[in-house]
């Protein structure tokens, strides 16, 4: 068994059973529950008829409920990476992602076996836009990105699929408050989810680096992606981007243990203060942690404490960024915009990595 798993501390039953009621995504990766009565065990986000408080057990991982006799359930499939896109549509994506300037029709997806109404019900769910408004997405940033690469704008827009100029022009209008041939000095931020064991992420980039990493059901999310674009002068569209890709390998490798640093590059856009802030907590060892105070410290501010936490609070870059790893004077978990367990998961996680690594 996975003693590691087993001595994993849980939050108290009755927070895990308010948050199965309400379906809470904050707990993704720290625990799963089991289903006495069936032998199910499913993601406290499952959506399938909530049992009654004497009717469940909780277990830190997956392999804990499997050990003690549970089956997974088919509809979360509590197994797998939480926002993991399921088999079904994995190659649908890729195809979307390969052509972004093809125009897809509901034909297209019956002819590969898809129901149009499923697929727009999981874009729905999983990119809070219908599967065609996320293809008219994708078309928008390709001719976008061309003409920031200094294709005109006619090139651009059929470039992208477009089939009438004026129509690209209206939409590229009302997305992004500018006329087309009036948008070079606009930069553009592709956003792409990601799934990780603690919950999907939702990460932006522009050509120069990563610019956003929060997990996906944080509230100030919206907030964040608009300060972003206000303080680069930019506008977000879903798209892919290389850095996205290499903050992927990097945050598997994160989650499995062996990575310890991040190479993908930065674009932080901050005050001179936050910047000083934002810069201290990237030499924090992974594995250590430290308080506010020591954080003032280390800037050379020791009575700006309070600026610091709010510097910390206005990160928007995280892991590679680890507020997490500030916590309060007494020892207290405090302060984290995706859920003081998964900061308490992500600390241990790479506390159990500095042991491992010691031992080696």
């Amino acid at each position: 068994m996975d003693t590691q798993a087993r001595t994993r501390e849980l939050p108290p039953a009755d927070l895990l059973y308010k948050a199965l009621i309400e379906r809470d995504s904050q707990f993704d990766g720290v625990c799963v529950v089991g289903v006495i009565t069936t032998g199910i065990f499913c993601r406290l986000t499952c959506g399938a008829r909530k049992p009654k408080r004497e009717n469940v057990e909780f277990f830190p991982s997956a392999t804990d409920a499997l050990h003690y006799g549970y089956r997974p359930c088919k509809l979360c499939d509590p197994v797998g990476v939480p926002g993991e896109a399921p088999e079904w549509v994995r190659p649908l994506l890729d195809d979307v992602h390969a052509a972004p300037d093809r125009r897809w029709k509901d034909q297209d997806l019956r002819d590969r076996g898809l129901e149009p109404d499923r697929v727009r019900r999981w874009f729905l769910k999983h990119h809070g836009m219908t599967f065609h408004a996320y293809g008219r997405a994708l078309r928008l940033a390709t001719a976008f990105g061309r003409i920031q690469a200094g294709d005109g704008v006619a090139a651009a827009a059929y470039g992208a699929g477009y089939e009438s100029l004026s129509g690209f022009t209206e939409a590229f209008a009302k997305t992004t408050g500018k006329a087309p041939a009036h948008s070079r000095s606009l930069r553009l931020v592709t956003v792409t989810r990601i799934p990780t064991p603690l919950g999907p992420m939702v990460a932006g980039a522009t050509d120069e680096g990563l610019c956003l990493l929060e997990f996906a059901d944080r509230r100030m999310l919206e907030t964040q992606l608009g300060r972003i674009q206000k303080a680069l002068h930019a506008r977000a569209l879903p798209g892919t981007s290389s850095h996205v890709a290499l903050l992927e390998r990097q945050l598997a490798e994160y989650f499995a243990g062996t990575r310890r640093a991040f190479t993908v590059p930065l674009v932080t856009a901050g005050t001179p203060f936050q910047e000083r802030v934002w810069q201290a907590l990237q030499e924090i060892p992974c594995g250590e942690t430290r308080s506010y105070q020591d954080q003032a410290n280390a800037i050379g501010r020791p009575t700006a404490v309070r600026a610091v936490a709010r510097a910390n609070g206005d990160n928007r870059i995280s892991i590679l960024i680890p507020c997490h790893r500030v916590i309060g004077k007494d020892g207290q978990l405090v302060g984290y915009g995706g859920g003081l367990w998964r900061k308490h998961r992500l600390l241990e996680l790479e506390r159990q990595g500095t042991t491992t690594q010691a031992s080696a």
